[in-house]
């Protein structure tokens, strides 16, 4: 998983700002860097000498630029055509095509040697363009797809749509990307109202938005807005891709609880009504040589984290995630509760998918 920032020369950060907001992101490990160079808003006067300021950053800190552009982009750079070898030529090494390029465009800017790579517009493709995309030829090695953000309260992507275009785009084998807001740090001109991908996450904290895009099975992840803080990078740069984390809190403290949960879990195949089962609890707790003494044997409501003790014999060990509120069960201990906020992250964890659990502190 690549993660990201986003820059935009000429608007709301000065160069200063943008510059150390860049070194800052590469020390974190952030490999990535957005930008747009088709803003209503910004300063027309600024963008070229912030732009140069930030390509030569960027290179510094060897960021992969990557641009938002239309065909006019080219014009505002001075470039002599908008080509993949004269945005790379220019510093610019990805490029992500807006409106107003057709399938033969871009299939042939896919084979362009040497050549800026090709991003589409994850929120917009069809099969329909995907297929004639290929048969136009089009190199999928050389492309990928990033979803939009959306600046406009009530306009960003629902979890159905952003995960029905990311598996289509998979199908085709193009990585995926998409946007988190800050939500502590400088949101972006002119509205202000954060631009996320979800507009379930417009309000989210950014560590648990990240952590739900990468359980939605995103390959890249990036802060949309204009200057977000070290704790919303260092945030953002903790998700793990295809893994779906929970934070808890701790009904019993052991240090036999934290050893078992020590490691991440896979959900069972055979998907339970009442319960995602995990497939290595009886094997873990064994190996480990784990107490399974009877303790806090309450009701297990929606989103309680259960350990089955000594006394349910061989389902010892067993570690399950309530989804249907359950009665007590002397067999069965409640080590913790997934936090109030996160148990809409249940419903990512399908049959065969990783999970982990992390306690409070």
């Amino acid at each position: 998983m690549a993660f990201g920032i986003s820059v935009y020369p000429g608007l709301d950060n000065t160069p200063e700002e943008n510059i150390a907001l860049i070194r800052r992101a590469a020390r974190l490990g952030f490999t990535r860097l957005f930008t747009s160079l088709h803003i209503p808003e910004h300063d027309k006067a600024a963008f070229a000498d912030e732009l140069h300021a930030i390509l030569d950053a960027a290179h510094g800190a060897r960021l992969d630029l990557i641009a938002d552009v239309t065909p006019e982009s080219a014009d505002l750079l001075g470039l002599a055509a908008c080509t993949p070898e004269t945005f790379c030529a220019f510093g610019i090494q990805t490029l992500r095509l807006d409106d107003g390029f057709d399938v033969r465009d871009i299939a042939s800017f896919t084979r362009s040697r040497p050549g800026a790579r090709i991003q589409l517009n994850a929120s917009t493709v069809s099969e329909e363009f995907l297929t004639a995309l290929s048969k136009n030829g089009a190199d999928f090695s050389q492309m990928e797809a990033l979803h939009n953000f959306y600046p406009r309260t009530g306009t960003g992507l629902s979890i159905r749509a952003l995960s029905e275009k990311t598996a289509l785009l998979h199908r085709f084998g193009v990585r995926v990307g998409a946007f988190v807001a800050t939500q502590d740090g400088r949101k972006r001109s002119p509205l202000r109202d954060g631009l996320p991908t979800l507009e379930l996450h417009r309000n989210f904290p950014v560590g648990l938005a990240a952590r739900h895009l990468a359980a939605l099975g995103l390959d890249d992840l990036f802060l949309s807005d204009a200057l977000p803080t070290d704790n919303e990078l260092t945030a953002l740069a903790g998700a793990t891709p295809n893994l779906v984390t929970l934070r808890t809190v701790p009904t019993i403290e052991n240090n036999a609880v934290r050893r078992f949960l020590a490691e991440p879990f896979t959900a069972r195949p055979d998907e339970a009504r009442d319960a995602v089962r995990a497939v290595e609890g009886r094997a873990r707790a064994k190996a480990l040589s784990l107490p399974l003494l009877p303790e806090n044997t309450g009701p297990r409501p929606f989103g309680a984290i259960t350990w089955d003790n000594a006394d349910y014999l061989r389902y010892a060990g067993e570690l399950q995630i309530i989804k249907r509120p359950q009665s007590a069960d002397p067999r069965t201990n409640v080590i913790a509760h997934i936090r109030e906020e996160e148990r809409f992250l249940i419903s990512c964890i399908r049959p065969g998918a990783r999970f982990r659990i992390l306690l409070d502190e």
